[in-house]
């Protein structure tokens, strides 16, 4: 008989629809998907999905009707709820505590003071004297939405008040920390933390942060720093995807994702390493110990996504794509369709989709890909 995996998800999204399900079938796991949004999922997996509140831990428990080989969820917002899950059957799993420090900033930034002091503040309680400028974000926000660089308490006041026109969340506001941002993207069995790689990340210009192009690049020397960080954390389970700024010989968290790194980035990384990565993941959720992987030649690799400068709608688009560019090997996968309706928020969810390119430097992949966007259409209208 085969074993059970309980995948548990929020929104549909590409690495669970095309990484992590995939990724079981190959296991020859029996995966019945947990969700609050069945129908949307029902679309593209056609194995047994049920409807539960995902947020709730008790409920997952409640949903499960066999005894698991693991309960496992790539979602930031549902890892604390899915680890405290798995702990009730005794699966191996994360720490609740860390995936509710990683997730909740202002935690974090409170457990993570002893190790690196870096202010924060409920964003409507900011003292007088605090270091401006700062960066106002939702406490347990995603994907850049709504995170703001503001240079005195009037353009704060400003912006809690028009994002809280928005949402109803709490927003936090943090000192900026300068620097060059990197990626950190790491896999534990709880004995080894393993680094996977780093990404170089470019941001647009403030007072937003999208993210504009992620290179592939050796961790840099700081990178201990951010690997002691993690452990202060308790970070040290299943896949991890960190952000973090280096000024000065100093590395800096911006963020924990305790999960695998997002925007097709994941597929990237896997095609990088010449590993089954989300296999590798589940694996370990299994409680089976990472695996040995050989050291990768030698590549250069990016991923770019086309991002929507005007809202409107999209009227062409490709569609996926593999292809070779001599040398480079070259991979497109859109995040909308022909057909969406597309509103301009300077967040990450401008993304049309994601040009992922490998090659054997810098030179050919960047040729490649302006070659490859030349040659395609993305047309709002």
């Amino acid at each position: 008989m085969a074993a059970s995996l309980y995948l548990v998800a929020g929104k549909a999204t590409d690495s669970v629809t095309h990484g992590f399900l995939p990724a079981a079938a190959r296991l020859g796991l029996d995966v019945t998907l947990l969700t609050d949004r069945p129908s949307v999922h029902s679309q593209s997996y056609d194995g047994p999905v049920v409807e539960c509140d995902v947020t709730d831990f008790r409920e997952i428990v409640a949903a499960v009707e066999d005894e698991p080989a693991a309960v496992f969820s790539n979602s930031d917002f549902l890892q604390a709820p899915t680890a405290l899950a798995a702990a009730y059957f005794g699966l191996p799993a994360k720490d609740w505590r860390a995936a509710t420090r990683a997730k909740n900033k202002a935690l974090m930034r409170r457990h993570l003071a002893p190790v690196d002091p870096v202010f924060s503040a409920d964003a409507r309680r900011v003292p007088e004297d605090a270091p401006y400028p700062l960066v106002v974000k939702p406490r347990e926000g995603v994907a850049s939405e709504d995170v703001f660089l503001v240079q005195n308490a009037l353009e704060l006041s400003t912006r809690v008040e028009e994002i809280s026109a928005r949402r109803d969340d709490p927003l936090v506001a943090e000192e900026y920390l300068p620097g060059r941002l990197h990626t950190l993207e790491t896999l534990g069995d709880g004995r080894e933390l393993r680094a996977l790689g780093s990404f170089r990340t470019t941001v647009s210009p403030p007072p937003f942060f999208v993210e504009e192009r992620l290179e592939w690049t050796e961790p840099p020397p700081e990178t201990p720093q951010v690997l002691r960080q993690l452990d202060a954390l308790g970070i040290g389970f299943g896949a991890c995807h960190t952000e973090f700024v280096v000024h000065e010989g100093r590395a800096r968290i911006i963020e924990v994702n305790y999960r695998l790194i997002g925007d097709h980035c994941d597929f990237l990384l896997a095609d990088l390493l010449g590993v089954p990565l989300f296999e590798q993941i589940l694996r370990v959720h299994l409680g089976e110990p990472l695996a040995d992987f050989q050291t990768p030649p030698p590549r250069h690799a990016i991923a770019e996504p086309v991002i929507a400068e005007r809202s409107g709608t999209l009227t062409s688009a490709p569609g996926p794509l593999r292809l070779d560019d001599g040398p480079v090997r070259l991979s497109y996968r859109p995040q909308r369709s022909v057909g969406d309706s597309v509103a301009v928020t300077r967040t990450n969810r401008d993304y049309l989709g994601t040009v992922r390119a490998i090659g054997p430097g810098p030179d050919e992949v960047n040729a490649a890909l302006a070659r490859f966007r030349a040659a395609h259409d993305w047309t709002i209208a």
